[in-house]
């Protein structure tokens, strides 16, 4: 959705707060939980706002709402309100959006890589670590997407 962004944003770009092009990319995708969500909804596709609450247990009603929130003022997510009853809405990522999933994945692998160089330096065991990690990525459903379940059979050598 072009010149869909936050006023916050808007502001910003206006009056030239953003040094590079990298901080206001970062000003759109960071939030505790940003990432995960786009995850979820460009690997699996649309979520009801219940389907992620439990995907993020952790996660208060308020902040999801906040994120997806600021996702959607920022282009990035879609809220589609269904015209039925009970109430359905489900939350999806727009075009906008998937050019993001790349670099969602990038950061996965980076942080994959970074967490089996820091299992080397403390001399842990690989089963020790996945059996106490814990990450907010399941097993994808379509096929074509790679795997970032990190609780079933991680591997990070």
């Amino acid at each position: 959705m072009p010149g869909t962004f936050r006023d916050e944003v808007k502001e910003k770009i206006i009056n030239g707060d953003y040094n590079c092009e990298k901080e206001l990319t970062l000003s759109i995708i960071s939030g505790k939980w940003k990432i995960v969500i786009l995850w979820h909804l460009g690997v699996e596709g649309p979520h009801r706002f219940s389907d992620l609450q439990r995907l993020f247990p952790k996660i208060s009603h308020k902040i999801l709402t906040n994120q997806l929130r600021e996702l959607m003022e920022d282009g990035i997510v879609h809220r589609e309100v269904y015209p039925e009853v009970p109430p359905k809405v489900e939350y999806s990522m727009t075009e906008l959006g998937m050019t993001l999933l790349p670099i969602v994945e990038m950061m996965y692998e980076w942080g994959k890589n970074r967490i089996a160089e820091i299992i080397k330096e403390m001399d842990i065991s690989e089963l020790s670590i996945s059996l106490h990690l814990q990450c907010c990525f399941t097993k994808p459903i379509r096929k074509e997407a790679p795997s970032l379940n990190c609780k079933e059979g991680a591997s990070y050598a």
